[in-house]
């Protein structure tokens, strides 16, 4: 038996033994020699006591005596870029202020804020969706609503960031404003509110125009004339041939587009290869709507029927020519910006260094309509004074400014490409209006598709934003950034992306009935949802009653994924599938709310047990259309009076049961 045993041993068996030995014979003389037991049971040493370093914002402030705080709650940037311009605006008062994106804080640190002599906190906050914060504010939202934190001696203001077309207007900044005076801070000035659907730059002016001056009085802070000059970032020029690597596109991380490293997000989005883009619009049509498909192999990227997926946009290059002939530089000088407040957590406003065609072309937005404080640097740009009083005007606050600014600037749409245009003897330096100029934002879509359906792929519907705007100045065609830019991009050219969650979810048994309403391309998550529900039926599962209410133009123009839908009514996935159209000649304009009465008793049918209604697309009349037409179908269907109705619909919202995915 030992012999077979040992015959089993090759070379590498009996040295892998002598090792062992060797190690047993160590072990033994160990624990014989120094009087250790290893079987002994272990104390841990403990570690000389060190006072560990503050690094929160609050010791930084005291240290450096700052008394104004920002904080904002951007989604698109906007808030963000207003809260930049207030701490300009404190250093003519000779104040520094901090500005923090609360992702960049430990939100418990807000306890602290009576720690700090006299603060004052601004809150620019946005309201997204349906009265939900921002993503960089959800934490901060929640800690706000749930404290009891002792704030007295804290002063605040906040100016909310909302569209009144949305039921929740500036939710999130009436939240704020109201949690913290029960908090026991002290109201620096009144609650301002923003209306982007309507003209925001006006209200934010309107608001901060009068909120300075009260502040500065409260505090005894002077107005230093010298402070409006001085620049929050320095320029240094680069040498072309140096050594310096620099940004080619990138939003976080040198080199980040050629090693792509997980996780992705807004600050390290994912190079997406475009596998599709095809129009889905026939020949008929005079617009255009896309269907892209994107490549997600080997990204590691999660996503969830209903999500969203934001797309970084790169700006026209025929629009980047006219803004760098009117700059007096080389389009491929190397350069960075770095803010002269060496404290401040923002070091440059873009990644840097770059190239100034880099920057137009990737960092900075030229084609959304200018703000105010752009308009006035550029007056001082110009050779012609007669263009100077006019750019000038259209910056300043006063009524015959905002007026002007109103109707030229916001409802004409000018951008910076307008205005250098119609002021040809602009010349501004290229770093200060790079400096000015707020940052290209991504632009988030509803994914259209189910990642149970379809492998390692996230589907994009987008209309192609393109018209032609007319005044009495001129006209000017308008073209959206994005679906602009990716109608252009071809099957294995590659965008940036990353997924961000969504609220609105199917529910979690298939078999619920369901009610999706989405015309246009409010369809796009609805796709993905049924896709949803076919991948269950494949599987040999049950699945529920599926309504969809879809709407259009015209059948032979944009009836979007037509092949898709009537397969899917055929094999009774859709289980009942109504299309509405709004501008068949000669036919009386239908819309999707007009079927729904159409179908008010299966409606109620299926509302009145457990069913659940999505709604997606305009928030601006659709969506309030539909809402009016649940609730006539809850009180004349359903039998309730006004206020049982009115109920009855509350607690559809509470049980999640109607969930909206709406914008303006």
């Amino acid at each position: 038996m030992l012999d077979w045993l040992l015959s089993q041993f090759d070379t590498f068996d009996y040295f892998i033994l002598v090792l062992l030995g060797i190690g047993l014979v160590f072990f033994h003389y160990r624990m014989n020699n120094t009087g250790t037991n290893y079987n002994a049971p272990k104390s841990t040493p403990v570690a000389p006591t060190r006072t560990e370093r503050d690094t929160s914002f609050i010791s930084k402030m005291k240290a450096e005596g700052r008394q104004v705080l920002i904080i904002y709650g951007s989604q698109t940037g906007t808030a963000e870029e207003l809260s930049g311009r207030l701490a300009k605006d404190f250093h003519r008062y000779k104040q520094k202020a901090t500005v923090l994106d609360p992702e960049e804080m430990e939100v418990d640190d807000l306890a602290r804020l009576p720690e700090v002599d006299g603060i004052l906190v601004i809150l620019c906050m946005a309201t997204y969706g349906e009265g939900d914060p921002t993503d960089n504010a959800q934490q901060l939202y929640e800690f706000i609503k749930n404290t009891e934190a002792d704030l007295k001696g804290v002063r605040y203001a906040v100016f909310g960031l909302g569209n009144k077309t949305y039921e929740h207007y500036n939710e999130v900044g009436k939240v704020f404003d109201t949690r913290l005076e029960e908090l026991g801070a002290e109201r620096a000035y009144q609650l301002g509110l923003g209306d982007d659907d309507a003209n925001l730059e006006e209200d934010f002016m309107r608001w901060r125009e009068a909120f300075l001056p009260h502040v500065a009085q409260v505090y005894g802070w002077d107005l230093d004339l010298d402070a409006e000059a001085q620049r929050q970032y320095r320029l240094e020029l680069l040498p072309a041939d140096g050594p310096t690597t620099l940004f080619k596109g990138e939003y976080g991380r040198l080199g980040a587009f050629e090693k792509q490293r997980p996780p992705f997000d807004l600050k390290n989005p994912y190079l997406a290869t475009i596998q599709e883009n095809r129009e889905l619009h026939t020949e008929k049509s005079d617009r255009s709507c896309r269907h892209i498909s994107l490549e997600l192999e080997g990204s590691r990227i999660r996503y969830e029927t209903g999500d969203h997926v934001a797309i970084f946009p790169t700006n026209d290059t025929n629009l980047v020519e006219v803004v760098l002939e009117r700059l007096d530089v080389d389009p491929e000088q190397a350069f960075r910006l770095i803010n002269t407040d060496e404290d401040s957590s923002k070091r440059n406003p873009f990644p840097c260094p770059t190239t100034v065609r880099t920057a137009v072309t990737h960092y900075v937005d030229i084609c959304s309509p200018l703000k105010s404080h752009v308009l006035k640097a550029l007056s001082e740009a110009c050779s012609d004074e007669n263009e100077k009083e006019r750019l000038k005007l259209l910056g300043t606050p006063s009524e015959e400014g905002l007026k002007e600014y109103a109707q030229y600037i916001a409802r004409g749409r000018r951008s910076l490409v307008d205005v250098l245009r119609a002021f040809p003897s602009c010349r501004p330096s290229f770093d200060y209006l790079l400096e000015l100029l707020p940052r290209l934002q991504a632009r988030y879509y509803s994914i259209a598709s189910s990642p149970k359906y379809v492998d390692a792929q996230i589907h994009v519907t987008a209309v192609v934003t393109e018209y032609d705007l007319t005044d009495e100045h001129d006209t000017r065609h308008i073209k959206g950034v994005c679906t602009n830019w990716l109608k252009t991009r071809a099957a294995k050219q590659t965008v940036p992306i990353f997924v961000r969650k969504s609220q609105m979810r199917l529910p979690y048994k298939p078999t619920t009935p369901v009610i999706l309403i989405g015309p246009g391309t409010g369809f796009a998550p609805f796709r993905g949802f049924i896709q949803e529900r076919q991948f269950h039926k494949d599987q040999g599962k049950e699945i529920g009653p599926l309504m969809l209410f879809f709407g259009c133009r015209d059948p032979e123009k944009d009836f979007i994924y037509r092949d898709e839908l009537e397969k899917y009514k055929a094999d009774n996935v859709v289980t009942d599938l109504n299309v509405a159209f709004s501008r068949i000649p000669n036919q009386p304009k239908v819309y999707v709310q007009h079927l729904m009465w159409e179908k008010r008793e299966e409606i109620w049918a299926i509302l009145s047990k457990d069913a659940n209604v999505y709604v997606c697309g305009d928030a601006r009349n659709m969506a309030k259309d539909v809402q009016a037409c649940l609730l006539r179908i809850i009180r004349e269907v359903g039998g309730l009076e006004e206020e049982a109705a009115t109920k009855f619909f509350k607690d559809l919202e509470r049980q999640r049961r109607y969930q909206a995915d709406v914008w303006s």
